[in-house]
């Protein structure tokens, strides 16, 4: 059977392609893209829902929102939405017309000023990026929302964000000094707050902002009273446009900014903001105090308010044994630990801070008192509870307390937790009987579901677990989203607490009134008369027939309903991606995803390839492709059919997903980084292994993938071949046939030459002769590709070292890993030289001695990708790194040597490595204490090599970009001698581009420790 070429769905429509060829041919400075797989990239949000725009574009500036607005006069029927981090848990941003997205160049920092305590910047900033601005001057912008490291500005003013901390610190439109705002007709508004009477004044005129003010002032003066008899005196109280602030009655001021804050983009693009930014208090305090059930967690909350926390942040038993699973634990696991003899199922995280650490002190004092007190009488479910100071400590707690909305999404079969009635906001004091009726209402579903939130401002977060590709469970969400409606108004809440409305829009009038919400469609209608801004959004304009988005409305589940079950399987790593965006992550020392940073186009992030492979699989089925034969081995064309499709650019949207693919760097950290255990490696492999079965495979994938049959008969010669590789026009013409540079050369000496004389010849009968005690002090050297033949003094120097701990070094034969074949897709040889290597492995295994592989990257594919490939065939053997056999060693057996310098060695982690075994830096970190050196551990992403990524032609400027986010600053500070690296890969990046190679930290490892 061959593989069909698979279409795109959709193309944008007549009116909108005359619009952006328009577009094209103005000012806008800008990039528009209407390729499917660009549209797919933002189809869908941290929601249920997906729509597909007709196009995507990148705005620079101020003028270039203009010039989009000024040609959308011209052209009927084209809509916009406004775009930022795309965190969105309602479909906020979603729409079926143009997304504007503003977070890939107008992400600026225009102006702090310290003295007047504002900052001015661009609404495409990252929070996170914002506050790492500003925290050398000792300040941040408050409101605490959990997706901070990806969620912009510009998203946080459109949804009014608070989170943690909102009792103290508010809401983002409590910070909001001005706006910049682009209108749907191409105007400018700035605004700041006035006088009533400038106001009144400003509203004569015949402009934009003179219909603005003129509607401002009558609805929210002249309907005062009704505005504050419907809308409840609460923190978190989204009314969509928020007329009560919009006019302050105390210092007669009207401020059309806190009705844009809030508006989730239907009134216009907001370009730039001026905000007010808080001092940092200088000492900060976590309370964790442990409960044996949630409800007494929650019912105990006021009295942490009472005893004038700054915060108060609940977390139930079902997050908190999800983090448990995931790679957050290990750093909190000390400081949230478990009462003995005790179950905990509810926690508080209470916060303090000030400028004093006394204040501090005293306060937490009498809160311990009566914590003490409870857990000595079993008073109100107190079990016990764990304090501290230490900032870095709080830090990660409140990680784990972030990742609490991913972490939900972490669970097996069919049934996942999902967003829809999860940000409910009820006064603090109804909170916890509004709960136990919607567990009530929930457990009468019998549904599964974790619960977390902010009980100090009344907002409970609640994911109930759905299969929504089932119509039944589908029909149950609207159903349970009705019944929470009549819930949250029985106890004077809302529906939208602080996640916005979104796709429940249609709650609007039953919540304000047909009176007060004709008023908001005013509203719109003076900012949007033709409703051309995220339409269907709150209200429509008033006079409009436009209908309101729905609940009911497409969801993701709606297309991956049609995909087959047989397809799914395969490729479920992606079908689990619930659209978090966790991997969005601004900040370029973590690890997750560098092609997404170094690109920042959202197709080449693991949440958008997830995307475009669930397309590419729904197409797939679409197209009739036989469900059965949807493998490595069963789709075939013959040769001449490869090459002619692959010179023969047809339209498949197979090459929108390759390219996302290929972008990939196979580095794994999205694995274990995000929440719900993304694997992109994984399903990339399997997408590289169909495709080409369609189309013709590039010599550089034959040349990847058989590495490690080449490298053992070139190592035979490596001076050789050497002689040749640094030939300059050997150079040329592997870029120009291969699409390979900087190729790496050969050891030389070979590894059979630089091996101490303590090396033992393998021989597997003499080993399974040995006594215990004989095979005890033995331990066997598992080689992998790139060390033995190209940093074969690594593979030596362990041989040194565990000659010098007292051991006796046994070097097995070179047998291929598979990993190459893998990362190209080369599924069938991956599986093949699997099953040869794991049946030779699990005969050492039988002899019981320890294997040990200096590569961190290819001893993890042992684990995983065997598993996944063999499954129980691959058996029980186990090879070790470095670092985990050091740590198995007797107390005493690593000793301090004579000791040459003072300086602290600083630790590169490999990706892989540090995300798969996020302990592994601390154990190196304990090895080298013992043999009396100090380690610093530095925090880098990825260095940009990841294999051969680097030295493919088509990617090394983006390797190099990749190595100049961390790596080149990191590593420029420290002495050349100091720097120690695990990875092959990244000490081949470091020599490539700084001009020196880094140890292996075994290496130093050596030269530290006392011989045995």
């Amino acid at each position: 059977m061959k593989l069909p070429r698979i279409a795109p769905e959709s193309s944008p429509s007549e009116h909108y392609q005359a619009y952006l060829k328009a577009l094209s041919a103005s000012r806008f400075n800008g990039d528009i893209e209407y390729s499917y797989a660009s549209r797919m990239a933002v189809a869908t949000d941290n929601s249920v829902y997906q729509k597909i725009p007709q196009a995507v574009i990148f705005p620079t500036s101020v003028d270039d929102l203009k010039c989009a607005g000024e040609l959308a006069n011209q052209h009927k029927g084209v809509t916009f939405s406004a775009r930022g981090g795309g965190t969105g848990t309602n479909g906020q941003s979603l729409t079926d017309g143009i997304v504007v997205d503003l977070s890939r160049h107008m992400n600026r920092i225009l102006e702090v000023n310290i003295e007047q305590g504002w900052v001015r910047v661009q609404t495409g900033v990252v929070k996170d990026a914002l506050n790492d601005a500003l925290r050398p001057h000792g300040y941040f912008f408050s409101p605490d929302l959990s997706t901070s490291n990806r969620a912009t500005i510009g998203g946080m003013i459109n949804t009014d964000a608070s989170g943690q901390g909102s009792l103290k610190y508010g809401k983002t439109s409590d910070h909001v000094l001005g706006l910049t705002t682009v209108l749907a007709n191409g105007e400018t508004l700035n605004t700041t707050p006035l006088s009533v009477d400038e106001a009144r004044k400003l509203a004569s005129g015949s402009d934009t902002h003179a219909r603005v003010l003129r509607q401002v002032l009558a609805t929210c003066i002249d309907m005062r009273e009704a505005i504050l008899e419907k809308f409840p005196r609460m923190n978190r109280f989204l009314t969509g446009y928020d007329l009560e602030h919009a006019y302050d009655a105390d210092n007669q001021n009207i401020d059309v900014s806190r009705l844009i804050a809030g508006s989730e983009g239907s009134l216009g693009f907001v370009a730039e903001a001026k905000l007010s930014i808080t001092p940092i208090a200088s000492h900060t305090a976590l309370v964790n105090i442990k409960y044996d059930s949630f409800d007494s967690a929650l019912r105990h909350a006021p009295k942490m308010i009472e005893a004038d926390a700054t915060s108060v942040e609940t977390v139930d038993s079902k997050v908190l044994n999800l983090a448990k699973t995931d790679i957050i634990w290990h750093s909190i696991s000390d400081l949230i630990t478990d009462v003995p003899d005790k179950t905990m199922l509810g926690l508080n995280i209470v916060e303090y801070n000030s400028t004093s650490v006394d204040e501090i002190k005293s306060r937490i004092a009498s809160l311990e008192s009566a914590l003490n007190e409870d857990i000595e009488k079993g008073h109100n479910g107190v079990i016990g509870y764990q304090l501290t100071y230490e900032r870095a400590d709080i830090q990660k707690i409140y990680a784990m307390r972030k990742k609490a909305v991913g972490l939900l999404g972490k669970t097996d079969g069919p049934q996942k937790p999902i967003a829809f009635a999860e940000d409910t906001a009820v006064p603090p004091q109804n909170l916890a009987d509004f709960i136990r009726e919607f567990r009530a209402l929930l457990d009468e579903h019998g549904l599964q579901y974790g619960m977390f939130g902010h009980v100090d401002a009344g907002v409970l977060h609640v994911r109930p677990a759905l299969d929504l590709c089932d119509p039944e469970q589908e029909a149950l969400m609207h159903q349970i989203s009705d019944e929470v409606v009549a819930l949250v108004s029985k106890h004077g809440g809302l529906m939208w607490g602080e996640h916005g409305k979104g796709f429940r829009s249609e709650y609007g009038p039953e919540f304000f009134g047909e009176k007060l919400f004709a008023e908001l469609r005013k509203i719109k209608r003076a900012f949007d008369p033709f409703n051309k801004m995220n339409p269907g959004k709150i209200c429509t304009p008033l006079g409009s027939n436009d209908e309101l988005v729905k609940v009911s409305d497409t969801k993701r589940a709606t297309y991956d309903r049609t995909i087959p079950v047989a397809f799914k399987a395969p490729f479920e790593p992606a079908m689990n991606c619930n659209g978090n965006g966790l991997c969005f992550n601004y900040d370029t020392t973590s690890p997750m995803c560098p092609s997404s940073k170094i690109t920042r186009d959202r197709r080449h992030s693991p949440k958008g390839r997830a995307g475009l492979i669930r397309e590419w699989l729904r197409l797939l089925a679409e197209n009739g492709v036989d469900t059965n034969k949807l493998s490595a081995s069963t789709f075939s064309s013959s040769w001449l059919d490869k090459w002619r499709n692959a010179y023969r650019r047809d339209d498949d949207f197979s090459h929108e997903v390759f390219t996302a693919m290929e972008g990939c760097l196979a580095c794994k950290s999205c694995t274990s980084q995000c929440p719900v255990n993304v694997d992109v490696p994984d399903f990339r492999s399997r997408f590289l292994s169909i495709y080409y079965q369609r189309y013709a495979r590039p010599m550089k994938d034959h040349l990847v993938a058989n590495i490690e049959r080449m490298a053992p008969l070139m190592a035979k010669a490596p001076s050789v071949v050497n002689f040749f590789l640094k030939r300059r026009w050997m150079n040329g013409l592997m870029r120009k046939t291969v699409g390979y540079v900087d190729t790496p050369l050969l050891s030389v000496p070979a590894l059979s030459e630089r091996l101490p004389a303590s090396v033992q010849t393998f021989d597997m009968m003499a080993l399974r002769a040995m006594s215990a005690t004989e095979k005890s002090k033995k331990v066997l050297i598992v080689q992998d590709p790139f060390t033995s033949f190209y940093d074969a003094q690594v593979v030596a120097d362990f041989a040194a070292l565990v000659t010098k701990l007292g051991f006796e070094p046994v070097l097995l034969p070179f047998k291929p890993n598979g990993k190459p074949a893998h990362v190209k897709g080369f599924l069938k040889a991956f599986a093949d030289t699997a099953c040869d290597t794991a049946q030779f492995l699990n005969q050492l295994h039988e002899i019981d001695i320890p294997m040990v592989g200096v590569d961190a990257s290819l001893v993890l594919c042992y684990r995983d990708e065997y598993t996944k490939a063999l499954g129980d065939k691959r058996g029980d053997f186990t090879v070790q790194t470095v670092h985990e056999w050091l740590e198995t060693l007797p107390e005493g057996t690593i000793r301090p040597g004579r000791q040459t310098s003072t300086t602290p060695l600083a630790l590169f982690s490999h990706c892989t490595e540090k995300t798969a075994m996020p302990t592994s830096e601390k154990k190196w970190q304990a090895i080298f204490k013992q043999a009396g050196k100090d380690v610093d551990i530095v925090a880098v992403g990825c260095c940009g090599m990841a294999g051969t990524y680097g030295h493919e032609a088509s990617q090394k400027e983006k390797s190099l970009g990749i190595y100049a986010m961390s790596w080149e600053t990191a590593v420029a500070r420290y002495p050349e001698e100091a720097v120690m690296a695990t990875g092959y890969s990244c000490r081949s990046q470091v020599d490539r581009i700084d001009g020196f190679k880094p140890a292996h930290p075994l290496q130093k490892l050596l030269a530290a420790v006392e011989a045995h």
